[in-house]
């Protein structure tokens, strides 16, 4: 017992005891970061200091051992992850080109100064000066995490990094699978075609299965622990995969992202989840490994060690930043953009020490004194240390300056063109079982820089409220304000005592400014004359919001494609650029496609909108409001049905939309739909100032039809998104 007792109270360096590790682990990533930023170090570099000052080769307070390493590997795996997950893919196909040719850049230039300085400043073999070549061609998104806490993840400048990122390493781990590949007993004629036979074969299962997959997952658990392991899961079987086709592991978590994009909402509690574990935990793991890997102590080894280590580092970042400014020239980019490339792609971690480590660990001879001549010496494996220290420091400091600098300039610009829009989004609800999609959809559609204004409501009968009546709605509200804090979003709960529920809502909307209405239809329900009379004799005729009727039947994330049936003449409609900012930012949270049926004149007007703010986006032309079933040809299972509304009176008004509710409970039962009713003049008495206000919107709206005039508006509220 006393034995047990002192062993626990063991204190002898390195650490053993694993409880004690941990706990000393996360106090390192607690104030490491906190005490650094005192000096302006970026916290990555913290970490890594702090792994050097603990590791072996520093205090030796503990180990490198299997744990370090087993976490360091998924924080790795974890930033591609991410990377490929955030990604905005409307941009990242609007800019694959450019992707391209960046990859190119940043592969060729290395390669090509690597292979000339191996061959003639440090007199390497062939072999050796193109595995050298290939460390330089790599590079690890070291930097990618402090990026996107700056929110500027999204830039052009990082999406076609990103995009860079993938060509270049995957083409430097190719090169190291050829060059090891000549000194294995498996190197042949066929090697290149099976290597890619089997990388191809890898992509096609990560980006064509698992997300169906995933659809599949997620349309049937809703519960946040069995969502995010089956992520994870689904990365490191990605991961596997890609080193079972022959390239690193980091490959096949990049794909992993790409492929679960659309299925995990930017805005959405999951992201959220994701997001946290990885910046509290695995990645800082992986930084503090990383700094375990740094040994001073090299600098003493001889001339040779410091000659090499030189060479490699001055190279690597000269052909960097030479592809980073290559990048600038041809792209139009800013002196910042360029930061954010050159910091991106500068660090060199994990596909440099896995090229470092295999061309050691591969003899391809012995010298006079039978000792083993390797591919790549221990000088340069010394060397490469110096090259991750400097590397990662370098792309710390330049990559946090480009990315404040660019947040600064967004908020600037943002403060300089905001209008009086005080966006408040007020979701209405009386079943617990609609509750969270309701918030769903609401989180989905508000503005990014809307905090504190998202509005629950329950509206308790007034003349016999009974105990069951208030517990439900009390139920229901604490569903809204959890869906809410699981995206770190706040919600304010309000119960409403009300002759009744229609009343309640028009007077909640007058009394807080209410600016979008969100109210459900539940699944089994159907849209009757009653219901969109009663709606349209109160909210919908005396309150001037955007109104959406939300009927879901399955998550928005599963959901492919959104079907959008404007009127024609939607565009004369004051309301015009606020109900499609809504559809902007359900496609680019969840990644979903948009479909438009519209007029000619509405789809070029859409058109010019989408080449500054791109989506994914198809247009179809249709005038036909009477033949409005035709539309169900083309619905399938996993899209969903916008269908922009008109009250009487009003431009867009069609007499066949009172039909609308007769055809979507009859023939679109089994869809998920969203019906829009947009703010529209002469409705809302408004206050002076208030956009709503048709004596402020009237001069506007008899210009509408031209972009021009829409100007401001369009501009300020995709920005907002």
């Amino acid at each position: 017992m006393l034995y047990t007792f002192l062993n626990i109270l063991d204190f002898s360096l390195p650490l053993k005891n694993p409880i004690l590790i941990f706990s000393t682990i996360l106090f390192i990533i607690l104030f490491a970061p906190i005490i650094l930023n005192k000096f302006r170090i970026p916290h990555l570099i913290g970490l890594i200091i702090a792994g050097a000052l603990i590791g072996p080769k520093g205090l030796h307070l503990m180990d490198r051992d299997s744990s370090f390493r087993l976490f360091g590997q998924v924080g790795l795996l974890y930033i591609m992850f991410l990377a490929g997950l955030e990604i905005d893919l409307a941009e990242f196909k609007k800019n694959s080109r450019k992707s391209m040719l960046f990859g190119m850049y940043t592969f060729l230039i290395p390669m090509t100064l690597g292979f000339l300085a191996g061959q003639y400043l440090l007199g390497f073999s062939i072999p050796s000066s193109v595995l050298l070549a290939s460390i330089f061609a790599s590079h690890t998104l070291i930097a990618y995490p402090m990026i996107s806490k700056f929110g500027v993840a999204k830039n052009r400048a990082v999406n076609i990094t990103i995009g860079g990122t993938l060509i270049t390493d995957t083409l430097a781990l190719l090169v190291l699978a050829g060059v090891a590949g000549m000194y294995t007993e498996g190197f042949g004629e066929g090697f290149w075609l099976k290597l890619g036979i089997s990388v191809l074969l890898m992509g096609a299962i990560v980006m064509l299965v698992f997300p169906i997959i995933g659809r599949w997952f997620f349309k049937r658990f809703n519960d946040s622990v069995s969502q995010y392991i089956f992520v994870l899961g689904m990365v490191f079987l990605a991961a596997f995969l890609a080193e079972l086709a022959g390239v690193d592991a980091i490959i096949g978590a990049f794909l992993a992202g790409l492929a679960l994009n659309r299925l995990v909402p930017h805005t959405s509690a999951l992201m959220n989840r994701i997001e946290f574990v990885g910046n509290a935990l695995f990645i800082p793991f992986f930084l503090i490994g990383v700094g375990m890997l740094i040994d001073y102590r090299i600098f003493f080894k001889g001339f040779e060690t410091i000659k090499v280590a030189a060479v490699i580092t001055i190279v690597a970042m000269v052909a960097k930043y030479a592809a980073a400014w290559l990048a600038q020239k041809s792209f139009g980019f800013t002196t910042d953009e360029r930061r954010l490339i050159f910091g991106l792609s500068n660090a060199h971690v994990a596909a440099a020490l896995a090229v470092v480590l295999v061309g050691y660990n591969t003899i391809i001879g012995a010298d006079a004194n039978g000792e083993p001549i390797r591919l790549l010496n221990e000088s340069v494996l010394n060397g490469s240390i110096v090259l991750i220290m400097v590397t990662c420091t370098v792309a710390s400091f330049v990559a946090q300056k480009g990315a404040r600098n660019i947040a600064l300039m967004d908020n600037t610009n943002e403060a300089k063109d905001e209008t009086d829009i005080d966006e408040k989004v007020l979701v209405a609800m009386n079943d617990p079982e609609m509750a969270n999609a309701l918030m769903e959809l609401s989180i989905t559609i508000k503005s990014k820089t809307n905090f504190n204004g998202l509005y629950a409501l329950n509206v308790v009968d007034n003349n016999n409220p009974t105990a069951i009546e208030e517990k439900k709605a009390q139920k229901i509200l604490k569903i809204a304000a959890d869906a809410a804090a699981a995206t770190d979003n706040y919600v304010h709960q309000l119960k409403r005592y009300d002759i009744n529920v229609l009343n309640g809502i028009a007077s909640v909307i007058r009394e807080h400014s209410i600016t979008d209405l969100i109210l459900g239809v539940h699944k089994g329900e159907f849209l009757s004359k009653n219901f969109m009379g009663d709606l349209s004799g109160s909210i919908i005729a005396k309150c001037n919001t955007t109104t959406l009727i939300y009927k879901p039947t399955q998550p928005l994330s599963t959901i492919k494609r959104n079907l959008v049936v404007v009127p024609d003449k939607a565009e004369r409609e004051i309301g015009f650029p606020f109900w499609l900012v809504k559809l902007w930012n359900i496609s680019r949270n969840n990644g979903s496609k948009l479909v438009v049926y519209a007029s000619q004149i509405t789809i070029d007007l859409i058109k010019t909108i989408a080449l500054k703010h791109p989506v994914s986006i198809e247009y179809k032309v249709f005038t036909d409001w009477d033949d409005f079933l035709i539309l169900g040809r083309d619905l399938r299972v996993d899209d969903n049905l916008y269908l922009v509304m008109s009250r009487k009176n009003h431009p867009s008004y069609r007499p066949a939309m009172t039909k609308i509710p007769h055809y979507l409970s009859s023939y679109f039962k089994d869809s998920s739909y969203v019906i829009i009713y947009p703010m529209q003049s002469g409705i809302s008495e408004g206050e002076s100032g208030d956009l709503r206000n048709p004596s402020v919107l009237e001069p506007l709206q008899d210009n509408l039809v031209m972009l021009d005039d829409l100007g401001k508006t369009i501009t300020n509220l995709f920005k907002r998104r």
